[in-house]
């Protein structure tokens, strides 16, 4: 017979590209501040026990009249204050009965993404962090952040679920930030140009950019064909440079 005191939950990994502040050590010694744009998650800090002060995914307990994407959204939207995302997808689900203390939870998780364009207003309990240096984890939260990770960055290799990450215009080079950032590793942008137009994923609008300080063409501005997922090459991975 099944556990009455089995509780079902629902947590999604948001992710955005963000750019992050980052110290820079001159030859001479000389510190300075720069940015770097690095694939950020989503998170809330509890402020009550169990573990307390430590940092959760948003998610909540299902409820008997909805189905799970509903309730993810739902969740987001009460937890975080976050009503739109650009795509979201069933991840897996954990269902160890030590995952939490306490009465036993199983919980489906979900990937979700936001566009780098988006600047969502966030409670005071809530930031983003970098995937890349995380805080101190609640319950199994730091797993299910690196199994969406790695969903995220497999699924850029065959997929065109960059549109989830990408603002509705942009130049090539703000791509290849992107994709670097998700992935975790270095893209060339001529090649990442190549591959995917070959793919029928990116779409050139007739719209080009501001020049950069330096001058010279003005660079060429795109858009994703498709704002829903699908397959383009099952076959493909981009790789790191060798």
């Amino acid at each position: 017979m099944p556990n009455s005191n089995t509780t079902h939950e629902v947590l999604t990994a948001v992710f955005q590209v963000r750019a992050f502040p980052t110290d820079i050590t001159a030859g001479d010694g000389a510190h300075s501040t720069d940015e770097r744009e690095e694939l950020a998650v989503l998170l809330w800090q509890r402020a009550l026990d169990p573990q307390k002060g430590t940092w959760s995914l948003p998610g909540g307990t299902l409820r008997d009249d909805e189905d799970l994407t509903t309730s993810a959204r739902r969740l987001l939207a009460d937890k975080v204050d976050l009503r739109k995302v650009a795509h979201l997808e069933q991840l897996s689900v954990f269902s160890d009965p030590q995952r939490v203390p306490g009465g036993r939870r199983i919980a489906s998780t979900f990937l979700g993404l936001v566009p780098l364009s988006a600047d969502p207003q966030l409670p005071s309990d809530t930031a983003w962090h970098p995937v890349s240096q995380l805080p101190e984890m609640s319950f199994d939260h730091g797993t299910v952040v690196r199994h969406a990770r790695n969903r995220l960055a497999a699924k850029l290799s065959y997929t065109n679920i960059g549109f989830g990450l990408a603002p509705d215009e942009f130049a090539m080079s703000t791509l290849r930030e992107i994709y670097c950032a998700a992935l975790g590793y270095q893209v060339d942008a001529t090649n990442l140009h190549r591959v995917l137009c070959r793919r029928g994923v990116l779409t050139a609008t007739g719209n080009t950019a501001p020049s950069g300080k330096s001058g010279g063409r003005p660079p060429a501005l795109y858009r994703f064909t498709d704002s829903t997922l699908r397959v383009t090459d099952e076959f493909a991975a981009l790789r790191p440079p060798s």
